[in-house]
């Protein structure tokens, strides 16, 4: 999977929120959201589609996603790993544990995730 821009992320988002959505409607939405004029949204857009995350049909362009919103957080959490932890899950937890602001809730929830692996 291809790694996503953070303003391809941010049209994904309005994808997934609203889809199916025409090009015409996702262009308002970032308009009003980001302060993105026409053209900065249809280039996003382009791009999204040419890395196969979204496919647009006429008639008016309606764009609808082709991949979940939990497969790009599986993949950025992968890439998180590698480029952070070195691939470790391990050297992950532990930074998570070391952070003093997790709650005991957080901490039990964390635990209980891992038994039930």
């Amino acid at each position: 999977m291809q790694k996503l821009f953070d303003s391809e992320l941010k049209v994904m988002e309005l994808i997934w929120e609203n889809e199916p959505i025409s090009a015409k409607d996702v262009s308002l939405l970032a308009e009003e959201a980001f302060e993105w004029n026409k053209n900065t949204t249809y280039t996003v857009i382009k791009k999204i589609e040419a890395k196969g995350y979204v496919k647009r049909t006429d008639p008016g362009f309606i764009c609808t996603s082709l991949i979940t919103r939990e497969e790009v957080c599986k993949a950025e959490t992968r890439g998180l790993i590698e480029r952070l932890f070195g691939g470790s899950k391990k050297a992950l937890f532990s930074a998570l544990l070391d952070d003093e602001s997790l709650t005991p809730e957080e901490i039990d929830a964390l635990k209980k995730m891992i038994d039930r692996r």
